[in-house]
């Protein structure tokens, strides 16, 4: 039995975790994963006050880990298979057993969205769907290519371009969708360009990526780019990670909470990516699992 338990070893599940054993919680953080989520994995950590010079997701992961660890809490590596989260004990169970606390914060944050297409699937990991941090250094003097607009993406493809002999960004609409800082960047970036009002349609390969459509958005017209070898990482967006929480109301797939970060059950927060809210940062993901922590432990 545990006081806490926190599904996701994100930055908002670390923070809960973190202000849980300060208040003399017995807390236990469940994570599938690696300790970090979706920010582990990115090239560089960027807009977060008081990150260290070359700041990448790895290291921040592992900074994240080292100080939760080093402050007493019980991290462990097991995948959730159900919840139940109504009544005074909730039971979360993994494949390796089951555990209870009277409080839960879910913490379980969101995973890429995938585009759909043909080829996606069958071109996995050999040029299609890669990461920048994990595989851009495979991608040294090639092509590549960046589907997104938002501020992740183009944070992407600008370490990209460092690596890749061209790195171009695919964006269905008219503009991209970033801060201004990463469209001064890229317009002051000699092997970077933009392919606005258009869609990646389909790639074509057998042992590595040959081929891909683009889609004219205005049009529809399709233009077939024949690049053996090339690279295409996908940052359209990400979907949360909510469907084990048959017990809450969702909005669009989302978990709604309050100020305090609860949900509509008793003693079940929700924080960081997968709840209702309008800016999704590695800031806002701290500052929720902080107040989830105060309000559950109280």
């Amino acid at each position: 039995m545990y006081d806490i338990i926190i599904l996701g070893a994100g930055p908002a599940g670390i923070s809960a975790a973190i202000y849980a054993v300060s208040r003399g919680k017995k807390t236990l953080v469940l994570e599938k994963g690696q300790v970090g989520g979706l920010i582990g994995k990115v090239s560089t950590v960027t807009h977060y006050a008081g990150i260290v010079a070359g700041e990448t997701g790895a290291s921040f992961a592992a900074r994240l880990k080292e100080q939760a660890l080093a402050d007493g809490v019980e991290i462990r590596c097991e995948e959730v298979t159900a919840v139940d989260l109504e009544g005074e004990v909730k039971t979360v169970t993994t494949a390796q057993g089951s555990y209870q606390a009277p409080r839960v914060i879910v913490a379980t944050g969101s995973s890429p969205r995938k585009l759909g297409i043909p080829g996606e699937s069958e071109l996995a990991g050999r040029g299609m769907g890669m990461n920048a941090a994990r595989d851009g250094e495979a991608y040294r003097g090639k092509n590549v290519y960046v589907v997104g607009g938002a501020d992740g993406a183009v944070k992407e493809a600008l370490y990209l371009s460092t690596l890749a002999r061209e790195v171009t960004i695919i964006h269905f609409e008219e503009q991209l969708g970033c801060i201004a800082q990463f469209r001064n960047k890229v317009a002051q970036t000699p092997n970077l360009k933009v392919r606005l009002g258009t869609r990646l349609g389909a790639v074509r390969g057998s042992e590595c990526l040959e081929e891909l459509d683009l889609v004219s958005e205005a049009d529809g017209s399709v233009e077939t780019i024949r690049d053996s070898g090339c690279g295409v990482f996908v940052y359209a967006g990400t979907v949360p990670n909510t469907q084990l929480f048959t017990q809450l109301t969702l909005e669009w797939g989302y978990i709604p909470t309050g100020e305090n970060m609860e949900t509509a059950l008793p003693g079940v927060y929700a924080v960081g990516d997968v709840r209702c809210k309008g800016v999704r940062q590695v800031a806002t993901a701290v500052s929720d699992g902080t107040l989830a922590a105060i309000h559950a432990a109280r």
